[in-house]
């Protein structure tokens, strides 16, 4: 967007000082971007200009920043939308396309639970077991890692959620972190094994969520979703003036974070400002809201559209990372905030950890996306396609392919209700000789519907292939998987 000239640029066009000029019409010049000035001072509609000018860069930049706690809120509002109460209830589900959440899987069952610190800390009490488990604040910022990731490694333990003021003397026995907010999402899954999940489920219902001060007899109740069709996204605010709205209760709402400072200054000047009123006028709204739009289209672009380097793990093949910052927490480089992969992940995703995007054979789980066939064009809902993967895939507990309407993030809907291919329940059987093709596309391939997710003409798609308990191979490029290769053109992994 243009903005005002510097004074040299301003004063390069305008007339010469001592040069007098012919008439008022003779005296306005302008400058190299369009705006126009008199005797050296803006006009009426220059003046006009770099006020819309500003503010919509001011307000894109806001919105971008802002976008993970506005996301965060969509989580928070979801929960409470079917039913579950802060403080009183925390979900659990089997999640599948029903559940409309930024690339939410159903390779494990999940649980989250709200964790509201206005009174004090609240104790999450882990058994022993096969857990995956974090708490982000209301911020989507890191808090606490837990289970198998975390301090307890599997061993389960009790973990204690400080509030940002908190001058207690924790008890001793438990795990220690504070967070930068009131409202925090804790989100915990279970690993089925063997496939088992009600035996899953069964984990996460075994775990105690409630307030240090009222003891475990005030615990969380856990309610199932499974069933349910639930929206967890910010989707119905994110390109429209609601999205501000929601993020001045935030504001208000919350305290401010120290490191956030620059950004709430940012906040203030688009009227979101802690203790008063958001009152923008008809002009500032119509800003705010066309910035809405065109923020969330340059987030979606860093999705799917990124001309980075580093993006890819395989020069010859489509597959990205979709964590360009290795094991950091914040996106952080020993240069700052890497802006452009944050905003990257959190088009696609939600919350974030060191765990999550390590690149060692130590990790947890890792990540690959897929927007683009073989021939990198779009994957279209409308086209049949193979994928085929060489096994065995380089992973010490399972593996899975899930896909998701780019539009919405979340898991392809089509009268199949299926979504993702999964070592451990469609593909548990296959020959791990030989590579194994998988099909994607609205027809069902003769005799192979097993191995088959239908897509949805109209809608494009994109895919995330999944490894937990990721080994060396994954790494270290020795193991690759092949691109999805339209029907016409199917072919063996290169």
């Amino acid at each position: 967007m243009a903005s005002v000239a510097p004074p040299d640029a301003q004063a390069a066009d305008a007339p010469a000082r001592n040069a007098p000029a012919k008439s008022p019409q003779a005296a306005i010049a302008a400058s190299p971007n369009g705006y126009r000035f008199l005797h050296g001072y803006p006009t009426p509609a220059a003046s006009e200009r770099a006020w819309r000018d500003g503010m919509f860069q001011r307000a894109v930049v806001a919105y971008r920043f802002w976008y993970p706690t506005v996301s965060m809120e969509g989580i928070f509002n979801g929960n409470r939308d079917v039913g579950i109460e802060d403080d009183k209830r925390w979900g659990i589900a089997a999640t599948g396309p029903r559940q409309v959440g930024f690339t939410l899987n159903s390779d494990t069952p999940y649980g989250s639970a709200v964790l509201d610190l206005s009174h004090g800390p609240m104790v999450v009490d882990l058994p022993a077991g096969p857990y995956i488990g974090l708490v982000n604040d209301h911020n989507q910022r890191w808090v606490q890692d837990l289970g198998m990731p975390g301090p307890d490694g599997g061993h389960g333990g009790k973990y204690l959620i400080v509030p940002p003021d908190y001058k207690g003397t924790p008890p001793k026995g438990y795990r220690v972190a504070r967070s930068s907010s009131v409202k925090n999402l804790l989100a915990v899954r279970a690993l089925p094994a063997g496939g088992d999940i009600p035996k899953a489920l069964d984990a996460l219902r075994a775990i105690k969520i409630y307030p240090l001060d009222k003891g475990e007899s005030a615990a969380l109740s856990p309610l199932d979703t499974s069933k349910q069709a639930m929206d967890s996204s910010s989707l119905r605010w994110e390109d429209n003036f609601q999205f501000w709205q929601v993020l001045d209760r935030i504001v208000q709402q919350e305290p401010l974070v120290p490191d956030y400072l620059p950004m709430y200054g940012l906040l203030a000047q688009l009227g979101i400002e802690k203790g008063k009123p958001f009152q923008p006028d008809a002009r500032l709204r119509e800003v705010l809201t066309e910035a809405a739009r065109q923020g969330r289209a340059q987030m979606l672009v860093a999705a799917f559209d990124s001309q980075r380097d580093d993006r890819k793990n395989w020069p010859d093949r489509q597959w990205e990372w979709v964590g360009l910052v290795p094991g950091s927490a914040q996106f952080e480089t020993p240069y700052g905030m890497d802006l452009e992969a944050r905003d990257r992940w959190f088009a696609q995703a939600i919350v974030t950890s060191p765990a999550m995007f390590r690149r060692d054979p130590g990790a947890g789980s890792l990540y690959w996306l897929a927007a683009r066939d073989a021939r990198g064009n779009y994957l279209d809902g409308g086209r049949n396609y193979t994928l085929s993967v060489p096994q065995p895939v380089p992973g010490k507990l399972f593996w899975s392919v899930t896909i998701y309407d780019a539009a919405t993030r979340s898991q392809v809907r089509t009268d199949q209700d299926k979504a993702a291919l999964r070592s451990l329940f469609e593909l548990k059987n296959v020959d791990t000789s030989k590579p194994l093709t998988l099909y994607f596309g609205p027809t069902a391939p003769a005799g192979q519907a097993d191995r088959w997710i239908r897509t949805a003409p109209g809608r494009g798609w994109f895919a995330y292939f999944r490894i937990y308990g990721p080994e060396a191979a994954a790494f270290d490029k020795t193991w690759k998987p092949g691109d999805f290769e339209p029907a016409a053109a199917a072919k063996a992994a290169r």
